[in-house]
């Protein structure tokens, strides 16, 4: 996997990167990361990338030359998406990150200011994608998660892949509560269960716990989860199975 992130800011990316798993990965050529700097591809002799917006307003607005230039200076693969970080694009959920991860490669179109000249939104055609319904001050913090979310779902990245697969949302349910030692803290225990080696009851237990927490933290996911159960059981909404 290959993420080619467009930003004004690379040394944003780089450190960031530079730390704990996602560091052991890009070691391990897990995947790569390149960033382009949109200023290196402006054709003002001061690195200018950004003006003032048409019509008035407050604000500067991204330059379409240096960033449509610095986009097709990227080699693109076969198997690739465009990504534009943006507050206007689809949220991103666990589906969109596993469907991101079937790529061979992602660029991040990282912005700033008040965002980008419309014109590399009609040249480029990126897919847009927010990570939530509010405004950040640009796209490397945006773009980071992206690139630590897909990169969980590689093989190689995490000491076992079943950890990424076991991860909250992974099956429209968030994680069960987890426990380590010691057995008894302040006198709060771990629950017995956990601890009789019994498989097949730990996994209905944590089961069990993931759809309890949901509901009660998530009822907007607990509803899709119990909609997509029955639609694959065939069962009746009302009498949903582990209700």
């Amino acid at each position: 996997m290959i993420f080619d992130v467009m930003t004004l800011f690379p040394e944003m990316i780089t450190d960031s990167l530079n730390h704990s798993i996602m560091k052991r990965a890009l070691e391990n050529d897990i995947f790569t990361v390149n960033t382009i700097n949109p200023r290196d591809f402006t054709l003002d002799k001061h690195k200018k990338v950004d003006d003032t917006p048409y019509g008035g307003g407050a604000g500067m607005v991204l330059m379409v030359q240096p960033y449509v230039d610095a986009y097709n200076s990227i080699k693109k693969f076969p198997n690739s998406v465009t990504v534009m970080l943006s507050p206007q694009g689809e949220p991103l959920c666990d589906e969109t990150v596993n469907e991101l991860a079937n790529y061979d490669q992602i660029i991040l179109m990282c912005g700033h200011y008040e965002g980008f000249d419309e014109r590399i939104r009609e040249i480029i055609k990126p897919r847009e994608i927010s990570i939530g319904d509010f405004v950040l001050t640009g796209g490397e913090l945006p773009a980071l998660c992206i690139i630590d979310a897909v990169s969980r779902k590689l093989d190689g990245t995490l000491g076992k892949i079943e950890s990424a697969d076991e991860d909250s949302f992974s099956n429209g349910l968030i994680e069960y509560p987890q426990y380590t030692k010691p057995r008894e803290y302040m006198g709060y225990k771990v629950p017995e269960v956990l601890l009789n080696g019994n498989h097949k009851e730990i996994n209905e237990f944590r089961l069990q716990l993931s759809i309890e927490r949901t509901k009660l933290k998530r009822p907007d996911l607990y509803k899709k989860w119990i909609s997509n159960t029955c639609d694959s059981n065939h069962c009746n909404a009302q009498n949903p199975k582990h209700l």
